[in-house]
């Protein structure tokens, strides 16, 4: 059975909704405290949604010096999957293993929500259970949503596949419809809607979500095989 972690920050609100998805999903989930300089050799690791810190200074940015995040960092530059979830995807752009950053919402609206993504990219270790062009709809809910960046970069992650998802109507401003991305290598995505929100239908309205963490055990299975 794969061993995933998530890591709890002080403000993570999420963790145990990511580690109930990675039970249903036929893993072993594995908690990660922040001031761990330990990753307790898990296989992929999760940073889930909510304000860690408080969102004090800027979202993300306090999280990106904590122990734990040394391990992540390390590890992730070294092939190891890793997914930001919502505050996750801010504290991965703040610790530069995604380029890019967030701003509030356009509007300055907290955004709550059944959102409607496309699929862009099937070709990394947290999508390829999904068929690219697929639209799928999983709980969004931010405030501090709008992922802009130069243009420059924007071409970049176009012209390299790493749109990993796209909104359908975008709710937050986000440049070029960006929902999630992936570095170059593909085991570093980030999205800001959250799957572990969507993996049943009762509590979720859909099962959307599973697919995320369904996909990074069938790559580790093929990387172990």
């Amino acid at each position: 059975m794969n061993r995933i972690g998530v890591v709890t920050f002080p403000g993570t609100l999420d963790d145990q909704d990511a580690r109930r998805a990675i039970r249903l999903s036929g893993a072993e989930p594995v908690p990660l405290w922040h001031a761990s300089d330990s990753l307790a050799g898990v296989e992929a690791v999760i940073l889930p949604g909510g304000f860690s810190y408080g969102d004090y200074l800027r979202a993300g940015a306090i999280a990106r010096f904590a122990p734990i995040m040394d391990e992540v960092v390390r590890a992730a530059r070294g092939g190891l999957p890793v997914l930001g979830i919502c505050n996750g995807f801010q504290v991965l752009c703040e610790s530069h293993l995604l380029p890019g950053a967030m701003i509030r919402n356009e509007g300055r609206k907290f955004v709550c929500c059944q959102q409607r993504l496309r699929v862009e990219s099937s070709d990394t270790t947290w999508t390829c259970d999904f068929v690219a062009g697929q639209e799928i709809t999983i709980v969004l809910k931010n405030g501090e949503g709008n992922f802009q960046a130069d243009s420059q970069t924007l071409r970049q992650l176009e012209d390299n596949n790493q749109v990993v998802f796209r909104y359908l109507d975008n709710p937050n401003g986000s440049r070029n419809d960006i929902a999630g991305i992936t570095n170059e290598r593909g085991n570093v995505v980030g999205l800001m809607p959250h799957p572990e929100h969507s993996v049943e239908v009762l509590t979720g309205g859909t099962k959307d979500g599973l697919p995320f963490f369904t996909s990074v055990q069938r790559f580790l299975a093929l990387t172990s095989a």
